[in-house]
């Protein structure tokens, strides 16, 4: 079978010796999926495949967002290559979500208002619940942002000991539990609130108390402290 490369076209047309001579801000979107994918398929260029998925999608924002059936659902484009896009857009929005925390760690949380860009930030585009542990100094500021467990939240799933590892190694004064609802729904489940109760009543056998639970959508936000829950 023969695979089209980029060797195919003239030197000093190729992305990478572009990059090289250029930098890599020189080259088109176009340009950069070439270099990422490497090679095409049988009757389809890697360039031809890379234009076609820009005019699949439109922008960058909808191509981050496309699911791995979506852009497989282009032509030329397989398992593989649609793995390595999903990959490098959740690199780049790992380094926006660590440049955001880095830039706000000085930020003291005085109420929920103070989390929620954080939380929703981190959040908005999961479509599945992740259940996150927020760590807090002495001060209120925040140390860290971490992902406990993934999937609808029970007590099955959300033992204290995961919970609380996170926040013993990063010498928590306190925590605020935080999960979202993809679904938009705000208010919490039986689920939402044994988890809660359970991990409140480790929290203080551990001396790390448990400051809040938010739940995130979109949009919004709902706080058991707020609403006297905890």
């Amino acid at each position: 079978m023969k695979s089209y490369t980029l060797h195919d076209l003239p030197v000093d047309e190729r992305p990478r010796e572009r990059l090289i001579k250029y930098g890599v801000e020189s080259l088109s979107l176009q340009e950069l999926l070439s270099l990422i994918f490497g090679r095409g398929v049988k009757g389809e260029s890697v360039i031809n495949i890379s234009q076609k998925l820009i005019s699949s999608f439109g922008s960058l924002d909808q191509l981050s967002e496309a699911s791995i059936e979506e852009l497989k659902e282009v032509k030329g484009l397989g398992l593989a290559k649609a793995c390595q896009i999903k990959a490098c857009f959740e690199i780049s929005k790992r380094i926006v979500r660590e440049e955001s925390l880095n830039k706000n760690k000085s930020v003291i949380i005085k109420s929920p208002k103070d989390l929620f860009p954080f939380l929703r930030e981190k959040v908005i585009n999961f479509h599945k619940e992740y259940f996150i542990v927020v760590s807090l100094d002495n001060r209120n500021k925040i140390i860290s942002i971490d992902t406990v467990s993934v999937g609808t939240l029970n007590s099955s799933l959300i033992h204290p000991r995961e919970t609380f590892e996170i926040a013993i190694k990063n010498h928590a004064a306190g925590i605020i539990l935080c999960h979202n609802h993809p679904s938009g729904e705000l208010k919490p489940s039986e689920d939402d609130l044994v988890v809660t109760q359970n991990l409140v009543k480790a929290g203080k056998l551990l001396g790390i108390e448990v400051d809040d639970h938010l739940i995130i959508t979109k949009n919004n936000y709902f706080s058991f402290k707020e609403k006297k829950i905890i």
